[in-house]
Formats: structure tokens, sequence, C-alpha cells
């Protein structure tokens, strides 16, 4: 649902354009295979999740979405983009 979505909430144009930049570099390498669906859109309002929706995929690795889902592209990306990572 709409709820559970990945977006980037940005505080100026600096940051939209980044963003926005990564984006177009990330489509045009075909990094993902599919497009990106994730949404660039300017921070207004903003409500905090509730504490147990924090750091889910960190405390809830062994749950089922968390590994058939996230582990994988998590993987893909930590491979891929291993050099920009600390």
């Amino acid at each position: 649902g709409t709820q559970y979505r990945s977006v980037i909430f940005t505080l100026d144009e600096e940051q939209l354009r980044v963003a926005q930049t990564l984006f177009a570099e990330l489509e045009a390498a075909k990094v993902f295979g599919a497009p990106i669906v994730t949404e660039i859109v300017p921070l207004t309002q903003f409500w905090r999740a509730e504490s147990y929706h924090q750091n889910y995929f960190e405390r809830n690795p062994f749950q089922g979405y968390c590994m058939g889902v996230v582990a994988p592209k998590v993987a893909k990306f930590r491979k891929q983009f291993s050099k920009y990572l600390k």
C-alpha cells in the first residue's frame, strides 16, 4: 500500500538536484534492471513511525519479507556501491 513505499524527502533544491542526478545515473546504467520507483518529494510534514517500525530490517532479519525481498536488494546494493560505503 501507499504507507509501505520508499521515498526521499528533500529539504532544499540542492538535495532535490542531487537525488534526481543520482536517479538518472542509476537508470542510465540499468543498475536495478527495472525503473526506480522511489519518490523524491519535498519535506512538508513528517510523522515518525512507531518504535517497532524503526530499523525494522536490522531488528527482523529473519522475517519472511526481509529475507526474501529486502536482504537480496541490500546485498546487491552493497556489492555494486561498496566503494561509497563506510
